[in-house]
């Protein structure tokens, strides 16, 4: 369909016209004609189109100012623009884009920029870990490898190695992490490293990721709240107490988390009743519910601990 038939149709509103653009390419993702369609609404209606992609807060919006970031050679946006476009719809391959794979595109957007691009992926909650979801998200796998041949920044390779974790495609994500090793080493390629061992089930090798990345970083306090879980779900509270208690030497006092962490490992080993005083009274101001109710569970076992004080604690789970 030409612009002026989709103008027609659309009663001449740009707005109404970027709808239904948006609605061919989800489609048909690999069309060039609805790309190129929107660059020439932008040449009839710049004012427009400009004032609907300024501040890009619906998924033809978006589209249109990944598209245009593109037209314009602004590659490291516009990897960002789809980023939030295919995370908060991934059930479209928008990234089969002809544009996504260009070597137009490729060969000049950052690898910082694809990386924080990826993590936008992660932002939306969305279960990737599947073949539909990995046929789907190809392009992106296509442009890591391109983008970190060209642009080998360990940083930026290892929280692209993330993506890949969350596709269930570990073993991709642990040899990214080897190939950001051999760029350079950095704390963040074993955290990363360490989780997807852990992902897999294998905690000795997540263990010893995480305490190469303390070598590595030794005022990471998160990575030390890691290995403290690690020690827990192997029944070791002694040790988790110790891991989360050092971490939380080094956490600013605003990290409720490792604090209420810290106390919970302590109850749980030791019996300490002011130690679970401490979770319960920290507990409610943790942001994350899950890790809550796992502590509450943990600090609630402690050998001795008045049957009243442990059903507090349990009932923040």
């Amino acid at each position: 369909m030409s612009l002026a038939k989709v103008m027609a149709h659309c009663g001449g509103s740009p707005a109404e016209a970027l709808r239904h653009l948006a609605a061919a390419v989800a489609q048909a993702p690999h069309d060039p004609e609805p790309y190129a369609e929107i660059a020439e609404l932008r040449d009839q209606h710049p004012d427009e189109v400009a004032r609907l992609v300024a501040r890009p807060d619906t998924l033809p919006t978006v589209l249109a100012d990944a598209y245009l970031r593109f037209v314009d050679g602004d590659m490291d946006r516009a990897a960002l623009a789809m980023g939030t476009l295919t995370g908060q719809s991934p059930q479209v391959s928008w990234a089969g884009a002809p544009w996504f794979g260009s070597g137009r595109f490729l060969g000049t957007v950052g690898a910082p920029a694809l990386a924080d691009a990826t993590m936008c992926l992660l932002d939306f909650g969305h279960d990737l870990d599947s073949d539909d979801m990995r046929e789907r998200l190809a392009p992106w796998f296509t442009a890591i490898d391109a983008v970190t041949a060209r642009d080998p920044l360990p940083e930026a390779m290892a929280r692209m190695a993330i993506l890949l974790r969350a596709c269930g495609m570990t073993d991709a994500s642990l040899a990214l992490c080897d190939r950001a090793d051999a760029a350079g080493r950095v704390a963040l390629t074993e955290v990363v490293r360490g989780s997807t061992h852990r992902a897999r089930g294998d905690r000795r090798a997540a263990a010893a990721a995480f305490e190469r990345a303390v070598g590595l970083d030794p005022g990471n306090w998160s990575v030390l709240l890691d290995l403290a879980d690690l020690a827990a779900e192997e029944g070791d509270f002694a040790a988790a107490a110790g891991f989360a208690g050092r971490g939380e030497a080094l956490a600013p006092p605003a990290e409720v988390t490792v604090r209420a962490a810290a106390a919970a490992y302590r109850a749980r080993s030791t019996g300490s009743i002011a130690d679970l005083d401490a979770f319960v009274e920290l507990a409610p101001l943790m942001p994350n519910p899950w890790y809550r109710a796992v502590l509450a569970g943990r600090a609630a076992g402690g050998e001795g601990l008045p049957p009243d004080r442990a059903a507090a604690a349990r009932a923040l789970g």
